[in-house]
């Protein structure tokens, strides 16, 4: 028995990928042997995304050799790669939003597969209890949020039976708690033999589950280590260098001047499955953020919708900017009044794939560039290239399509574009999910700046690390109502945890009823 697992589930053997310009895999060999789990990490752009692309047949490497339980492979497409028993979830979701989740994992299956696996729909529901996922498979996609999402991935991986499975930040938007199950999940298939390649940014998370770690660096392999023989900083060091700087906590503000506020907003669903809104009421003060916890599918995007515009239903006196109502108006308007908005996806909402940076630029800068109706393109030109060498963004120059940067890259692009508004409103989602270490603390640092600044801050997050290290007052949503907000330095993890599964919903309810009689 032991000799078989001298075998091992995949080896890379001096693998090279080159895109114009550059080289984002040089020479590189790694192996994982059957129930490993081996972390493979490395800053935005360190070649991280080509790698797994070419074990799972998305591009085909230009040299080096790839095995197979013991076998050289052509792995030429993700359908070869998936009859071998290799899953992957994409940290940017490979979804078609107008089926149900059983349509779309449907869609990855082999006849065979469906064949052995009988009604995909009774399997999807057992797996799901099975691992707290909450997948339900009648659902349409359109009507998932971000997290819910993320789970409909994993679940289209365990609905097979794969031998490796790799995740590309698969915790990004979960809960501490479905943090929790999900490496109970991915610990039960180590022990039943199945590989794991493990891309995450979050090394706590790292140390505690991994087996192996690689670290990659400009398209190289810099060094390897067991985790839990590191410290999330010694590793992060491997990662960066020495420019690996830790949060470590930043100075609390009291705002003073109300600035934004929400007054009793209840607004049904538009979506089928979505959530309703119900008397949300919170303001936002200058010089401070205020951050908002909930688990995926609670209200966050209802809420950032109606606030930023998207939800174009009219909420008449519910919102006001500067004391003056703003329900009435469209997203453009708000913009024009001193609203910034970064949404929770990247890639379509914060921007259009296939438009250069500086293209991106003038659909929300649209004001400043456009003189008599012509637009004012060297200007735009340069304001672009000051955010990208300001926030450091590697790409090619302020004409690269979006789609061409990694996830960090364009999050700060996204981050540098809205904040070089200088709103005196910033609406924030996820500011650094699937982000490096050294892009999150260029975004917390900018996020900061600007609430020095005197700008109001309203950060959504599932990262409850990344709230308490940020936010000068914090809330919880659940089921569409908002919790009492709170100074953060007043509150603590357990109670923020409490809020997020709802339980000061009733006393809500009781003083509403209250005042009503």
């Amino acid at each position: 028995m032991k000799k078989q697992h001298l075998v091992s589930r995949l080896e890379l053997v001096k693998l090279t990928k080159q895109y114009p310009g550059c080289l984002a895999n040089d020479n590189i060999s790694i192996t994982l042997m059957p129930g490993e789990i081996h972390a493979l990490l490395g800053e935005n752009g360190a070649g991280k995304s080509t790698l797994v692309k070419s074990i799972y047949g998305v591009v085909s490497p230009d040299a080096g050799a790839i095995i197979w339980d013991g076998k050289e492979v052509d792995i030429k497409s993700p359908s070869i790669a998936r009859d071998l028993g290799i899953g992957m979830v994409f940290q940017h979701f490979s979804l078609f939003e107008t089926l149900t989740i059983s349509e779309n994992i449907e869609l990855c299956l082999s006849k065979t597969q469906l064949h052995q696996i009988g009604d995909l729909a009774t399997r999807i529901t057992e797996l799901s209890e099975e691992y707290g996922l909450n997948v339900n498979p009648t659902r349409y996609v359109h009507s998932l949020s971000i997290g819910e999402r993320q789970r409909v991935e994993i679940m289209r991986c365990l609905v097979q039976s794969v031998k490796l499975l790799i995740l590309d930040e698969p915790t990004s938007v979960l809960t501490p708690q479905e943090v929790a199950g999900l490496f109970e999940v991915l610990r039960t298939l180590s022990e039943e033999g199945c590989s794991i390649l493990f891309i995450s940014h979050k090394l706590h998370e790292v140390t505690e589950i991994c087996h192996k770690a690689t670290i990659l660096r400009g398209g190289k392999v810099v060094d390897t280590c067991v985790p839990n023989e590191e410290t999330p900083a010694s590793i992060a060091k491997m990662m960066v260098g020495d420019l690996a700087e830790q949060d470590a906590g930043y100075v609390k503000r009291e705002g003073q001047e109300r600035i934004f506020e929400v007054d009793n907003l209840s607004l049904p669903s538009k979506q089928p499955f979505g959530t309703a809104l119900k008397n949300i009421q919170f303001d936002l003060k200058a010089g401070e953020i205020l951050g908002i916890a909930g688990v995926a599918g609670n209200g966050q995007d209802e809420l950032m919708a109606v606030i930023s515009g998207e939800d174009e239903r009219n909420v008449k006196n519910q919102l006001s900017l500067n004391g003056a109502p703003i329900g009435h108006l469209h997203a453009g308007e708000r913009r024009k009044r001193g609203m910034a908005y970064v949404p929770e996806e990247r890639l379509g909402r914060g921007a259009v794939p296939d438009m250069s940076l500086s293209e991106n630029t003038l659909l929300t800068h649209s004001d400043g560039f456009i003189k008599k109706g012509l637009v004012d393109w060297q200007s735009i030109k340069d304001y672009t290239a000051s955010i990208i060498k300001k926030y450091k963004i590697k790409c090619h120059g302020e004409f690269s399509e979006a789609k061409s940067l990694s996830g960090g890259n364009l999050q700060k692009f996204i981050m540098g574009r809205e904040i070089g508004q200088n709103p005196s409103v910033l609406i924030c989602a996820h500011p650094t999910w699937g982000v490096d270490v050294g892009a999150a603390l260029a975004i917390h640092q900018a996020l900061l700046e600007l609430r020095d600044q005197g700008a109001a801050i309203l950060l959504i997050s599932e990262d409850i690390d990344e709230l308490f290290l940020l936010a000068d007052r914090m809330a919880a949503v659940c089921d569409g109502y908002l919790s009492p907000v709170v100074k953060t330095d007043s509150t603590n993890i357990d109670q923020i945890g409490q809020w997020m599964a709802g339980t000061f919903i009733d006393t809500i309810n009781q003083s509403t009823q209250g005042a009503g009689a």
